[in-house]
This record gives structure tokens, sequence and C-alpha cells, in this order.
């Protein structure tokens, strides 16, 4: 304890000495142990020599105990040494903790106090070692006992983590045939609804033909109540078809040389009954852009016929500007539609982008729509390997935004 060993080290080194030393007297031989502090390595050590007055007979009975008690020693010290003929004595060593280096004059004291401490008789040196060693295995059980709670408790864990997977695969599959069984349904409906809306159309513009006679203003102004209904809802069947091909894993972009010019030229065209030219003036730029980039023409016109047709909608006077613009950083090409009109709340920009949602506005309930060409613009811009944001104050305008690679990124499929 003086030299600071922990008691595990002094209940070894106090067995190593007692089994050396009872070996080296066994039949009635004397013996002598001495005890030294060595400086030779980098941290001091601690030998125990054990040399008996006789070596015992090869193959004899305290023979056999010398050689067990020097595999002993062995396991309880750092080195174990001699024992044989030509080396009788036995030198154990057990290296001091660090930070516990002992000086001459340590040394010293040490030496004094333990001179001056009585000799114990052996019965009390054995009751002192049991108890020792009684404490020692103490704290080993106790060891043992926190080791098997920790680990009973890690195999409740892994149970709990397995259970939990399972859940968790258990809902997503159910998610998924869910989600299977919502764009099969969608898709069916669409189909089924596609022909009697176009009937309806036909039909509509037959008599707003005058195919059958003239028409009084009341039955006009009704037909063409009913024929805008119908285009209204043959546009809402058309979104949720794509949905439910893109969902379903259907819908494969075809990547193809894009010029912007040509772009911009076919949208012009499609966007000119839409616009009022004494109230709204619709601009492309194309940003002198020359030189055409990868992707899916039709579905690039698609979201951007979306975004432009919104902001016709929402745009009393003004103007709606279609600009293109590159970054050859990052090797990106953008399509930004900036407006006039009324703007979005900040809290509601990320709500256009769900389906079926629509934000609360007199120019609104002037325009109905779907509530699914946002979401549908997202999901078309993801199949392009791009996205989709948005900016807007109220009262000033939005910008909706395009981002694209010049470069075809991937193979142009979406899982659902």
């Amino acid at each position: 304890m003086v030299l600071g060993f922990t008691k595990q080290d002094q209940v070894r080194i106090a067995t190593a000495v007692s089994e050396v030393a009872r070996a080296a007297c066994h039949g009635g031989a004397a013996a002598r142990v001495t005890f030294a502090l060595l400086d030779e390595h980098a941290r001091q050590q601690l030998e125990v020599t054990v040399s008996a007055s006789c070596v015992p007979p090869p193959y004899s009975e305290a023979a056999a105990l010398a050689d067990a008690a020097v595999v002993t020693a062995h396991r309880l010290m750092d080195a174990c040494s001699g024992g044989g003929a030509d080396e009788p004595a036995i030198r154990m060593r057990k290296t001091l903790p660090p930070q516990q280096a002992v000086g001459a004059a340590r040394l010293a004291q040490i030496a004094a106090e333990l001179a001056a401490t009585p000799v114990a008789n052996s019965f009390r040196e054995v009751q002192q070692q049991n108890r020792e060693l009684v404490e020692t295995l103490a704290e080993l059980r106790e060891r043992q006992e926190d080791l098997l709670s920790l680990t009973r408790e890690l195999e409740d864990t892994n149970r709990g983590i397995v259970a939990l997977y399972a859940e968790i695969e258990d809902k997503a599959e159910r998610l998924r045939r869910a989600d299977e069984m919502k764009s099969r349904f969608l898709s069916n409906t669409s189909h089924e609804l596609r022909t009697p809306l176009s009937s309806i159309r036909a039909l509509s513009k037959l008599l707003l033909d005058r195919m059958d006679g003239e028409l009084t203003p009341e039955q006009e102004r009704q037909v063409l109540f009913i024929e805008r209904t119908a285009t209204e809802m043959s546009e809402m069947v058309n979104d949720l078809l794509d949905l439910a091909k893109i969902e379903a894993g259907r819908v494969e972009a075809q990547p193809a040389p894009v010029v912007v010019d040509n772009l911009f030229r076919a949208l012009r065209g499609m966007m000119r009954p839409l616009v009022d030219a004494e109230r709204v003036e619709l601009v492309f730029d194309n940003g002198g852009i020359d030189t055409p980039f990868d992707s899916d023409e039709g579905m690039l016109s698609q979201i951007l016929r979306n975004f432009i047709s919104n902001a016709l909608k929402f745009t009393e006077r003004g103007s709606v500007r279609v600009v293109a613009s590159a970054d050859e950083a990052p090797g990106t090409i953008t399509f930004a539609v900036t407006d006039t009109g009324i703007g979005i709340d900040a809290e509601h920009l990320q709500l256009i982008f769900e389906e079926f949602t629509q934000v609360e506005n007199p120019l609104q309930r002037r325009s109905k729509g779907t509530g699914l060409g946002l979401p549908l613009c997202r999901r078309l811009a993801e199949l392009l390997g791009g996205r989709v944001d948005v900016t807007s104050r109220p009262g000033v305008g939005s910008t909706f935004t395009l981002t694209l690679p010049r470069r075809f990124p991937h193979p142009p499929h979406l899982d659902s």
C-alpha cells in the first residue's frame, strides 16, 4: 500500500510471494525473502527474491510444488525468473503504478516504518489475506452483476429496436399500398371522366357555333358556363392523370437539345389567347443564351405554361416577364416568370405546392383553378433533375423560378 499498489495488485503480490515461499520452505527447509526497489526501467519495479537453503531433488514433491509456485507467480506478477538448478532463487517483479516514483528518502522512511511494525503471527496474516480475497471477490462479483445488468438492458433495447423496425416496415408497406391504390384510383377516374367531358365540350362548341340554330342571350350564357366548367374539369383530369403517372413511375423524361429561342416562340404563340394586351404585357427575354441545353422540352414547356398562365390569371395590370439566364459555375440554366400581380403571403408560399390547395383571394374566386398545377410542376422539375422556387410580396408580385442542369444528370426515371 505504501508503494501505491491497488488492493488487487497487493493481493496478487501477497499470493505470489506466499506460494513461492511456501514451496521453498517445504520439508522444513529454510528460506529468505528479500524486497528491493529497482530503477532499471522507465518506471520503478518492486523485486521480490525468494531463496531456499537447499535445492529440491528433481521429480520430487518439493520440486513439483516449486514448479507450480513459479507458474502462479508468472500469472500474478509482471515478470518471474529462476527456480532451476542453475538459479535456485526465484525473482518476481511488479511495476509500480504511474506517478508513484519512490526516492531514497521515502524508501528509508518505508523501511523504518516496516521495522517498527510488530510482526504478526501466521494465523493473523492468513486472516488478513482471506479478508482481502473476500473483498476482491465481492468487488469482482459486483462488477459481473453490473455487466450482466447492462447486457440485459442492451438485449431489451435491441429487441425494442427490432420491433420498432418491424413496425416501421409494416407502416411503410401499408403506405406504399395506399399510395398505389390512390394512384390507380386517380388514373382510372381520370380515364373515365375524359370521354364525357370531351363530349360536353364538343356539344357546347356545336351549340355556340349555331349549328342547330340561333341561341337566345340567356341560352348562350348558360352554354358558355357549361363549356367553361367542362374545360376546367378537363384540365383537372389531365393534371390528375399526369400526377398519377408520375407517382406510379410510368413517366420518363426524354432529354434532347433545347434551344431557348424556339421554346419561347412556341410559348408566345400558346399564351397569346390568354393575354389581354390592353392591361398586361407578356415579355420573353432569352438572356442572350444561344447554346442548346439538354432537357425534355415537353415537360419544360408544361412547367413554364403553368407559371405563365397563373401569372396572367392573377395580374390585373402590369407585366409578366419570362427571363432565361445561365450560370456557368454550377452548369445550370434558370427560367424566371415574374409578374406584377397580387402576390402571396410568406406563410402560404409552401402551401401552394400541396395538392388541391389554393390561397383565398377575390381574384382566386373569379379564376378557379384545380390546385394541382404547381404540385405537378414540382414533380416534373424533379424528373428533369431540377427544382422549383418562389418569392413573392403581397401587392407587389411573384417570381416563380425553374432551375435545371444544362446536362441531364441521371437516368430519366423517377420511382414512386
